[in-house]
Order: structure tokens, then sequence, then C-alpha cells
């Protein structure tokens, strides 16, 4: 089976974690106390993962550290039609590539305001923030693009682990003082996300709620069940 160490509150480990919802990928938690515990720079996580980072992934004698590379082999191994990973269509595959390089960029700006808001990492918080708004506003640029040509994912009309990749740390950017008022696009593709068949939760990421009329110019929000 395989094992994920996880912690909770990362973005990177939930993108694993939901990417195995989504597929229906049994799997073995271990949790990992990132902080305050810094159980990460430990002697035994270390020697699993010279680098410290999370999550990790083991499957038998594999060992995933990046994240990409992790949803590139959850897809490849428990997507056999190539929905998630459109390794028979050479264009889609290099456009998902381009956004999981992308990704890294949200992490390395908008994650990285989250961390100094939450943990106080230590961090030009302005420069941070300054980064995501720039990827946000190229991310809402295409967005946009798509949903005129009526998609509502990153490639083409379906998802893919592109859009696993790149969902994180887009939702949880409120936490390090990153808002979504000013990219309408963007906020709808979250609501996409989130309309996907086994999408999960994780604190600071919630279920979409359900719009219920219920008198004429009344409209009330109940959460969704489930």
């Amino acid at each position: 089976m395989l094992k994920l160490y996880d912690y909770v509150l990362s973005g990177s480990a939930y993108k694993a974690r939901l990417m195995m919802a989504i597929l229906g990928a049994p799997y073995e938690a271990v949790p990992v106390d990132f902080y305050p515990g810094n159980e990460h720079r430990q002697p035994d996580f270390l020697d699993l993962n010279p680098a410290g980072t999370l999550p990790v992934l083991v499957d038998g004698d594999l060992v995933l550290t990046d994240s990409a590379a992790i949803l590139t082999y959850l897809a490849g191994k428990h997507d056999p039609p190539g929905t998630w990973l459109p390794a028979g269509d050479p264009a889609r595959l290099a456009q998902v590539v381009q956004w999981l390089a992308f990704s890294q960029s949200l992490t390395a700006t908008a994650g990285a305001a989250r961390l100094h808001d939450m943990i106080n990492r230590p961090l030009d918080v302005e420069a941070a923030r300054a980064g995501a708004h720039r990827a946000f506003r190229e991310l809402e640029r295409h967005l946009t693009a798509q949903a005129f040509d009526g998609n509502a994912f990153l490639v083409a009309d379906q998802p893919t682990i592109a859009d696993i990749a790149c969902f994180p740390y887009v939702a949880l950017s409120p936490d390090g003082g990153i808002a979504h008022d000013d990219y309408p696009a963007i906020r709808g593709w979250l609501d996409a996300v989130k309309r996907l068949p086994g999408f999960i939760e994780m604190p600071g990421i919630h279920a979409l709620h359900e719009v219920r009329e219920t008198e004429p110019g009344v409209v009330a929000m109940a959460a969704e069940a489930g």
C-alpha cells in the first residue's frame, strides 16, 4: 500500500491527499510534526528524504519527495485512461508539465507568505505577496481565456494534475494576506475544482456551500452535506 508522510497544514501534502481521494487510491498516512516539532529535520526522516521536505510518498522501494512527481506517479498508476495525465496527447501533456512548473512559483510566493503569517517564517513577505499577485494575474488571464472557450480548467476542458498542483496555494493564499477579490476567473476555477467528485477539505480549504432558494428574493446558504 502507498504510504504518505504528511502534515495536515501543508498545501503540498494536501495535493497528494486530494489526488488520492479523487482517484480512490488507498494509502497509509504517516503524520509528521512539521511545526512546532521539526520532525522533518530529525535523522530518521532525513534518512528517508535528505531534503527534509514534505510530502514523501513511498510505494515499495520507490520514494518520491516532490509533489509534482507524486501527482504524476499517482495519475499514471491509478488513472489508466490517462485523463489526469494525458500521456497520449503530446501537446496537452506539455501544457500540463508547464503548469506543474508554474505551481512552483505559487509555492515560492503565496505559499511562502502563508508560512510567514502562520508560523513567522523569516521572509520578505511583501516581496512574496507581490510575486504571488504577478502569478495570479498570469493565471487570471489564462483562466479568462479558458472560460471564453467554455473550459473550466487549466488544460482543455477537463481537469488534470495541473489543476491539483496549482489549486492548494491559490486557495490558501488568504492565509498569507493575498485575497482573491480581483480575480473572478480564479474564483470560478477554485469552485470548479471543489466540485470534483472525491474532493476533500483541509484546514483553510472548505467545500462549496449549497445555495438553496427558500422563498422569493431570499437565498439561504446551507453547508453542503458530507
